[in-house]
C-alpha cells in the first residue's frame, strides 16, 4: 500500500538523524556565523562554552520532525516513481528499470513536496542549532512563538526560496546516484545486499551535499537573519553581501563537514529504509512451471 513508504521513510530518517546531528550543528554554526575560523575552532569553542550539550542543541525537535521530513521525501519519491514507471514497488524488480530521467523527476518532486511541508521545521531546527545564548529560545515551541510574535507567520518560511533552490534539484540528484550505484554493486537479477545499499546511500549523500552546500549556506544565513544575525533582503542580496565580505569560498563553508556527515547518515538511512521495505513488500519468489 502507498502509505507504507511514508512509514519506512519516517523510521529510517530518525535512525539517520541519531548518527549525524552533532556534525550538523557544527555545520550550521560555520555557515551562519563568521566567528569561527574552521571546523576544529568551532568544535573547540562550542565545547569550551557549552560542553557536549552544545553539539546536541535542537536535537529534540528533529527527532520528532525528521520522521515527518523523511516520510514526505521517501513516500513522495516512491509513489512518484510508481506513477512514472506505471509499476508498483512490489513488481519493480520484474519490470524494466526506471530511466535516469524518471528517477531524477521523482526525486525532484519529492524535494518540492518536502519544501512545501517542512520549511518551518527546517527553520526552527536551524534557529535552535545556531543560537549560542541560552536564553533566546527555550525550545522548539517557544522558538515558534517568538518567530510568530517578532516576524509574523511569514517568518516561519524565511529562507524558503533558498530551501527550494537547494532541495528540488538536489533531491533529484540524491536518488539518481543511489539507484545507479546500487544497481552497479548488485548482481544482475538479484536483490541488492546490505553492502551495496550502504555504499549507494553513502555515495548519494556525498554527491548531493557537494552540490547543495552553496545554497545551504545561503539558506542558513537567511534563516538566522531574523534571530539577531545579519539581515538580508533575499537570496541574491545574501549572495552578493557574502561574496563581497568573505569571497566565493564562503559558499563552501561546511562542505567537508557535509560530506563527512552525509556518507554514514545516508548509508544508514537507506539501509534502514530498504530493510523496512523488504518487510513491508517481501521479494516475490520465482515461480516454477
Amino acid at each position: 500500500m502507498p502509505f507504507l513508504e511514508f512509514i519506512a521513510g519516517s523510521i529510517s530518517g530518525a535512525v539517520g538523524l541519531a548518527v549525524g546531528h552533532p556534525l550538523d550543528t557544527v555545520k550550521v554554526r560555520l555557515q551562519a556565523q563568521s566567528a569561527y575560523k574552521g571546523i576544529f575552532h568551532c568544535v573547540a569553542k562550542t565545547y569550551a562554552h557549552e560542553g557536549l550539550n552544545g553539539f546536541f542543541k535542537g536535537m529534540a525537535f528533529p527527532v520528532l520532525t525528521t520522521g515527518i521530513t523523511n516520510s514526505v521525501v521517501f513516500g513522495s519519491y516512491s509513489n512518484a516513481l510508481d506513477y512514472l514507471t506505471q509499476s508498483p514497488r512490489s513488481e519493480r524488480s520484474q519490470c524494466k528499470p526506471a530511466s535516469a530521467a524518471q528517477v531524477f523527476a521523482a526525486g525532484s518532486f519529492s524535494g518540492l513536496v518536502q519544501v512545501l511541508v517542512c520549511a518551518p521545521i527546517d527553520l526552527v531546527k536551524v534557529r535552535l542549532q545556531g543560537q549560542t545564548a541560552a536564553d533566546r529560545y527555550r525550545g522548539p515551541f517557544h522558538c515558534v512563538a517568538v518567530i510568530l510574535k517578532e516576524e509574523g507567520p511569514r517568518g516561519l518560511f524565511r529562507g524558503g526560496l533558498a530551501l527550494a533552490l537547494r532541495d528540488v534539484p538536489c533531491y533529484g540528484l540524491y536518488f539518481l546516484p543511489y539507484e545507479v550505484t546500487r544497481s552497479a554493486l548488485s548482481e544482475s537479477g538479484q536483490e541488492p545486499g546490505s553492502f551495496a545499499i550502504l555504499m549507494a546511500g553513502g555515495v548519494a549523500g556525498v554527491v548531493t551535499w557537494a552540490c547543495a552546500t552553496p545554497m545551504d549556506v545561503v539558506k542558513a544565513r537567511l534563516q538566522m537573519s531574523g534571530a539577531g544575525g545579519r539581515l538580508y533582503s533575499g537570496v541574491l542580496h545574501c549572495m552578493r553581501v557574502s561574496i563581497r565580505e568573505e569571497g566565493v569560498r564562503v559558499f563552501f563553508k561546511g562542505l567537508l563537514l557535509n560530506c563527512l556527515r552525509a556518507f554514514p547518515v545516508n548509508a544508514i538511512t537507506f539501509l534502514s529504509y530498504e530493510s523496512l521495505m523488504k518487510i513491508f513488500y517481501p521479494p516475490a519468489k520465482p515461480t516454477h512451471s
